[in-house]
């Protein structure tokens, strides 16, 4: 999604645990040829990649569980939906002085834009 909407994503880390998916050949090649980094933490250590376990956490715990899916469809619709609309929207973010990532990443270009 970041490379679709994006388009240069050089120098971004893509955080993740240790899932197939995101240790596939295609994927980490994937990513290399776009110019991101994968961080992945060494295995059974949630500590290294604190973000990709809390941004997972938070999917469960807001969105999945909370719902029920009849079909893949709906659960790629919902969880595509919650991160673009609430959870980069609208989701404060203690990490980045309490806002939601949109806003934070905006202040950010538009300091950069400036100097």
């Amino acid at each position: 999604m970041a490379i679709a909407m994006r388009g240069d994503v050089t120098g971004c880390i893509h955080h993740s645990d240790h899932g197939v998916q995101y240790a596939a050949n295609a994927y980490v090649q994937r990513l290399h040829e776009a110019g991101m980094k994968p961080s992945m933490g060494e295995k059974g250590n949630s500590y290294e990649n604190a973000f990709a376990e809390s941004f997972i956490k938070t999917i469960k715990y807001e969105e999945v569980y909370m719902n029920e899916y009849n079909t893949m469809e709906d659960v790629r619709c919902n969880i595509g939906q919650f991160i673009k609309e609430v959870y980069n929207k609208k989701r404060l973010h203690s990490s980045i002085g309490y806002k939601p990532p949109m806003e934070f990443e905006n202040e950010v270009l538009n300091k950069s834009s400036l100097n």
